[in-house]
């Protein structure tokens, strides 16, 4: 994968693919102390502990149409060649967090990408579960979550194709305003 945007969309198709009602993205982009950082969770449900030691395995997938899964692994592989770190953890039926730390100026490091098509093709995809997207910089904190929309919505499909543009330029302006 190019972008790092491509290892959230991902990784968060494992989250609905797990029944999750709510994901939660967080980047973390503070050039200060030279960190980039992405967190996904869900309230899925979650693996047990013996499929969680070996997700990282290329081979371990609980898909039945092929017999490999490499999301996670080269999530970890993109965090790890980058002076970073990755970690997943699990809890049965209350869900999963998967955590990637990369150096910020690391030669190596896939660029962010397009984060707020990537937000918006999840919700289009998936409109009845829930996304909160915070995007954390040395300028502040932008926060994006599709339970507030759908309430200003008020029965307007979420995933209009509207609505979904609108989202679209609210989350790349909101990312933008930070710098």
């Amino acid at each position: 994968m190019k972008e790092l945007s491509l290892h959230i969309l991902d990784i968060v198709q494992n989250s609905i693919t797990a029944c999750a009602t709510i994901v939660e993205i967080v980047v973390l982009e503070d050039i200060t102390a030279n960190i980039l950082s992405i967190s996904i969770s869900d309230n899925g449900k979650g693996m047990s502990k013996e499929f969680l030691a070996k997700v990282r395995d290329p081979f371990t997938t609980t898909r039945t149409t092929r017999s490999v899964g490499m999301g996670i692994s080269l999530f970890e592989s993109a965090a790890v060649s980058c002076g970073g770190c990755f970690d997943i953890s699990s809890e049965l039926g209350v869900g999963t967090t998967v955590y990637a730390n990369f150096l910020h100026n690391h030669i190596d490091r896939q660029p962010l990408g397009n984060i707020a098509e990537t937000i918006t093709t999840l919700i289009f995809g998936s409109p009845t579960i829930d996304f909160v997207f915070k995007y954390n910089t040395n300028g502040g904190i932008f926060e994006f979550d599709t339970r507030k929309i759908k309430d200003i919505l008020s029965g307007t499909p979420i995933d209009a194709l509207e609505v979904i543009l609108w989202m679209k330029e609210y989350i790349k302006e909101g990312m933008e305003e930070l710098y």
